[in-house]
């Protein structure tokens, strides 16, 4: 399902676009009712709040999904790192699909605690 912000922007979206069609079409009050009407729903979708909101726990928590990632001629892998205090970095190995939370920002270098795989090594400095 949904949210409804964005049933307004989408709805709004397409109005718009169809209202630009009837206009080169030359049928300008069908153009004018559906293209105003698109820029009113584009209006209430922008200013409607959205639904989607975690708590500061759920944030702190969470992680990506678990899930194996295509070796596409080399290893891959993803990391994030959280912005706000306590900095955590999450390191999922797309080989066998190991998460590992490392406190502070991301290291240097990573070999997967579970598969033994060296995934990168930083040459910046």
């Amino acid at each position: 399902m949904r949210n409804p912000r964005e049933n307004f922007i989408l709805s709004g979206i397409v109005c718009i676009f169809f209202g630009a069609f009837f206009s080169v079409a030359g049928i300008f009050t069908l153009a004018g009712t559906i293209g105003i009407g698109g820029i009113v729903l584009f209006i209430i979708g922008m200013s409607t709040k959205s639904d989607y909101s975690m708590s500061k726990k759920e944030i702190r928590e969470w992680l990506p999904s678990s899930e194996g990632m295509p070796e596409a001629g080399r290893v891959m892998y993803r990391v994030d790192t959280t912005i706000d205090q306590p900095i955590t970095t999450s390191i999922l190995c797309g080989s066998c699909a190991h998460i590992e939370v490392v406190n502070g920002k991301r290291p240097q270098t990573y070999t997967c605690v579970s598969c033994e795989r060296f995934l990168w090594l930083d040459e910046e400095e």
